[in-house]
């Protein structure tokens, strides 16, 4: 049995080691949201770092991976040296790696697919499709209320081409579902991951504008913009919509 001094030492252990991944997840996550893409290469050496090498590890090496694949899809300058199909699969890979020892983790399911959505924008589309699909379709079977799974099942359907099962239609029903799961997690204890409710939020807008619903996309992003003020493509949208 451990003594009363070790228990404490253990436990303020665990909490150091929540607390880091917690921040690494918010440098991440504002780094995303501010398109600096230097800021988050910067964060590769502090997460390889990390010794323990568990799902969360192998998570947040994904997650920020998948971050700069989706900056640099939209600006190739942004990463020198590697393109958003390489960033992409540098994610597939970490969480293949965390889903070896923990095939369970819906999240890391979710990221996974996620990580092959933008895959299958860029290149080996259908087989990227594929594996999106069972992923996606694994998670929700584990985990059918957690707010990334919906929102990266929406997402997929609201990204993909529609021969590869993209469908906006279906995407807008789920994004309401995904929306409506941030609240409720938002309403409960912290979570860890925590991210998504702005990004939710703000592809809620677009496939709302893409449905002629111009001040639903506001509200969404008002939603948005309240949850993440310095999201640019949440800014852009605003503006957009503000200047008719």
């Amino acid at each position: 049995m451990l003594t009363a001094p070790a228990l404490v030492s253990v436990c303020l252990g665990a909490v150091r080691v929540e607390t880091s991944w917690r921040d690494i997840e918010a440098r991440i996550q504002y780094g995303y949201y501010t398109e600096d893409a230097s800021a988050l290469r910067s964060l590769e050496d502090t997460v390889a770092a990390d010794e323990s090498h568990d799902k969360l590890h192998g998570y947040y090496a994904a997650l920020l991976a998948w971050r700069l694949a989706q900056l640099v899809a939209q600006r190739p300058s942004a990463a020198p040296g590697a393109s958003a199909a390489q960033l992409a699969q540098r994610c597939v890979s970490e969480l293949d790696e965390a889903l070896a020892v923990a095939a369970d983790f819906a999240e890391g399911l979710a990221l996974r697919a996620a990580c092959r959505a933008t895959q299958a924008e860029r290149t080996h589309a259908a087989h990227a499709a594929r594996g999106l699909r069972r992923d996606v379709g694994r998670a929700l079977r584990l985990a059918a209320r957690n707010p990334r799974v919906l929102f990266i099942d929406a997402m997929s359907d609201y990204q993909l081409a529609p021969e590869l099962g993209g469908n906006k239609e279906r995407a807008l029903v789920k994004l309401r579902q995904a929306v409506a799961a941030f609240e409720l997690e938002r309403a409960g204890t912290e979570q860890l991951p925590g991210w998504g409710a702005a990004e939710a939020y703000e592809l809620l807008a677009r496939d709302l504008l893409d449905h002629g619903e111009t001040l639903g996309a506001r509200d969404a992003l008002e939603h948005a913009l309240l949850l993440a003020p310095e999201f640019s493509q949440a800014r852009r949208l605003m503006a957009q919509i503000i200047s008719g």
